[in-house]
């Protein structure tokens, strides 16, 4: 089975343009890409998650 690549919360919010506070609305609202939390309290998002997300945006975007 290949290994999932995880991002830090950090590396997602540089790769879409986003503030932390701006990203947090949007979670708060169903609209992010989906956050996992680590035994040791990180927050990591997959990188499948996030291109399903960024996908999802551009169909609704069209």
């Amino acid at each position: 089975m290949a290994h999932t690549q995880m991002l830090k919360l950090p590396e997602v919010l540089q790769e879409i343009g986003m503030s932390r506070a701006a990203f947090y609305r949007m979670r708060a609202r169903g609209q992010a890409p989906r956050l996992r939390k680590l035994p040791n309290g990180q927050l990591r998002v997959s990188r499948a998650d996030l291109d399903a997300w960024w996908q999802r945006c551009g169909e609704n975007a069209a």
